[in-house]
């Protein structure tokens, strides 16, 4: 074959693949692109966990200090056994945006005017009976089903890694049914009440519906169920939680927050060596 048209030939044959691969190519592109740019859609749009988690703290919690009375009421099979109400005083660090408290016994008679005081990851309790102060566990029951942790006002953001795990309908505490983020939150500070907790958030609104509160091994410790939302210093807040017993649906404690008054929470009163010399206003 003459040279020149085995040439000719190879060029002719180069053209033609370059022009099929092409084709190829180009209906692609604009797929590639769409599927591209749904992929960043979805990714930006996805919801940030810990920022749903830190809104739902600013629904439960002022952002200045602030005191309450904490009332709570223990049931079983449906019969009151006690109760027990409390002053909360709180106050936010301003290095760690984490709440200190101090807390006031108020009644039963018996227990008037003792104090537990929470600063950092320490938990205090003070009995003016004998002057003296000892370090207890948030974990440790208070009355029924609520922990010494229970009561103190936190910012669970600051002290849980949160996760979404799902957005699913939820029935709350008034049985009404609501669109929820389900987020898992896993400890990553020492000394905190629960391990890790399942909680259900509003997708409307940020505001807590329900809980699940674990130990480490996995045992279900409690539910519960934020309800009865008011406007309270600002803010739709829940003024009530109904706690499960994990194993006995029977044993019920029922949390109560009234008397919300935005106020000045001294420093002093949140050391524990002014403890001796707290005088309730």
């Amino acid at each position: 074959m003459d040279p020149r048209l085995r040439e000719d030939d190879e060029t002719h044959t180069k053209l033609r693949f370059q022009k099929d691969q092409q084709m190829r190519i180009k209906p692609a592109t604009p797929l590639m692109a769409i599927f591209v740019l749904s992929l960043a859609q979805l990714a930006s749009a996805a919801p940030d966990a810990q920022a749903i988690l830190a809104a739902s703290d600013a629904v439960r919690n002022p952002d200045f200090p602030y005191g309450l009375i904490t009332t709570l009421i223990e049931y079983r099979n449906g019969k009151q056994t006690d109760s027990s109400t409390l002053a909360v005083y709180s106050k936010a660090d301003k290095n760690s945006g984490q709440f200190r408290n101090l807390i006031r016994y108020l009644a039963p008679a018996r227990d008037a005017n003792k104090l537990m005081l929470k600063s950092g990851n320490d938990l205090w309790f003070y009995d003016p009976a004998n002057k003296a102060s000892i370090r207890i566990s948030p974990q440790q029951r208070l009355l029924g089903q609520a922990a010494n942790g229970d009561v103190v006002t936190v910012n669970l953001a600051k002290d849980y890694q949160a996760s979404l795990t799902a957005e699913e309908e939820v029935q709350d505490g008034e049985r009404q049914t609501r669109p929820c983020y389900k987020l898992a939150l896993a400890a990553i500070t020492p000394d905190v009440t629960y391990h890790h907790i399942e909680l259900w958030i509003d997708r409307g609104n940020n505001q807590p519906v329900k809980a699940r509160y674990y130990t480490e091994s996995g045992r279900l410790l409690k539910t519960a169920y934020f309800r009865h939302y008011q406007k309270q210093l600002g803010q739709e807040r829940p003024t009530e939680t109904v706690i499960i017993d994990g194993l006995d649906p029977n044993w019920v404690t029922v949390l109560r927050l009234s008397d919300y008054a935005k106020r000045e929470v001294p420093d002093a009163w949140l050391q524990r060596d002014y403890l001796p010399r707290f005088k309730p206003e």
